[in-house]
Parts: structure tokens; sequence; C-alpha cells
């Protein structure tokens, strides 16, 4: 599509043709797109807004990364606002203290789960150990399992011993899953208390739970 039919289509009424014209936004030059996928942020269809955040992480600017932070802080539907979060995380380290007060602001799973998996691959334990605090608090059991995996990542870092306080305690949840996601991660720490805390979980009660302190 020419860049006059990308921008007649986003004009149509029919949200197929909106997510079609961002969609060959991709093919266009960054400077092209960027203002033309600005002009669709509020759109009335989430599909429509999650696709211009996906458009959006193509430009590596100021505009770009400013208008996905408001996508991400304010969009009513967390689906976009996990995209944002998504595409917000390709800016590098300046992303990271926005992300951490996104986690913070928003209790959603879905974004929260976007959030994580960003930062657990940038080497920021500080961050990381926020968050996971902050997800092991709340009272989604997926958050805080994928907060346990992410305490087993600091396990090399100078947040280490923070971070097996935060696991001890775990050894006895109630969900066998979480327990196994416990065990996993305290395989990685060398210290008394989490070789300790295996040998104890190695007698667990669910075989599941056992065979991850074997790491089988």
């Amino acid at each position: 599509m020419e860049i006059s039919e990308i921008e007649a289509a986003l004009e149509s009424s029919d949200s197929q043709d909106r997510l079609r014209a961002i969609t060959a936004l991709r093919k266009c030059d960054a400077a092209v797109a960027l203002p033309v996928l600005l002009t669709k942020v509020d759109d009335p269809e989430f599909m429509v807004r999650s696709f211009v955040a996906m458009g959006l992480r193509q430009s590596k600017t100021a505009e770009s990364f400013a208008a996905l932070l408001k996508m991400m802080q304010f969009d009513r539907d967390p689906n976009v606002r996990a995209e944002a979060a998504n595409s917000v995380s390709m800016f590098g380290t300046e992303a990271i203290p926005h992300l951490v007060e996104a986690f913070r602001r928003d209790d959603n799973w879905l974004v929260r789960r976007s959030i994580m998996a960003p930062l657990y691959e940038m080497q920021c334990p500080e961050a990381i150990l926020e968050i996971c605090t902050i997800g092991l608090a709340g009272e989604d059991i997926p958050v805080q399992d994928v907060a346990t995996d992410g305490l087993g990542i600091l396990a090399n870092t100078e947040k280490a011993e923070e971070a097996l306080q935060q696991l001890l305690p775990l050894v006895s949840a109630e969900y066998w899953e979480t327990r196994m996601r416990v065990a996993r991660a305290l395989r990685k720490f060398d210290n008394p208390q989490a070789r300790a805390a295996v040998s104890y979980l190695a007698k667990d009660r669910d075989h599941r739970v056992v065979a991850a302190t074997l790491n089988v």
C-alpha cells in the first residue's frame, strides 16, 4: 500500500481496514510511519491500539517513547498496556524505571507478566528484586510463580541474599507448582540455607517437587 492508501484506510470506520493499514506501515520508513502511528494511539478499537504499540517500537525516538509510556500507563485495555510495556522494554536501560513503576501501579496479571519477561533479560538485579517482591505480595498465582523464577535469576548477583530470604518461606507454599519453582530457584544458590531448603523439598509429598530438587 502507498502511504496515501494507508492514510485513507486509517480513516475507515471498519477496524479491519485500520488494522491492515497499521500492518502495512511496517514496510515504510520509520520516519514516515511514526507520525501516522501517533494519530491512532487513541483509536477506539483495542486491537488497532495494540498494533500501534507494536509499530511504535520500530522508531527509537523520544516521541515514540513518550507515546508508548502514555499507552502503558493510561490505556483502558490491559492488552494494549501489556503490548506497550513490551515495546517500552525495547528502549533498553532507560526503560527500566518506567517498567518498574508500571509494575508497581498496574496489578493486571497480563501487564505484569509482560514487564517481568524483558526485565529478567536485563542486567538490573535491583529492579528484578523489586518487582518480584511486589509480585509475591500480590494475590495472582501466575505472577507469584514467575516472581519465584525471577528470584532464582538473582542467585549470582549482589541481591542474592535478599532474594534467598524471599524464597525460603515458600518451601511450605500451598501449591505444588510454587514449591516446584522454589526448588528450581533454590538450586541456583551456593548457600547452606538454600541447600538445606532443597533437602527439605526433596522429601516433599508431591513427586514433581521432588524431581525439581534433582533437576529431573
